[in-house]
């Protein structure tokens, strides 16, 4: 795999993760605080969809 696309998801990741905050910081911060109320389950659970749901769609993407 090349650095490149490496880097390149890396800057898109952080794009994206930085709209919500910059748009509408009072909904980030309701947002965070509900995170903060999940239990570690809850929390590993939404984790392992979203990494799917990455996955699914890398695969869709580059196939």
């Amino acid at each position: 795999m090349y650095w490149t696309e490496i880097l390149t998801a890396v800057a898109l990741l952080l794009v994206i993760e930085g709209m919500l905050p910059f748009i509408r910081p009072d909904r980030y911060k309701q947002l965070v605080a509900q995170i903060v109320q999940l239990s570690n389950h809850q929390l590993r659970l939404f984790g392992l969809a979203a990494m799917i749901a990455g996955l699914l769609l890398l695969f869709i993407v580059r196939s």
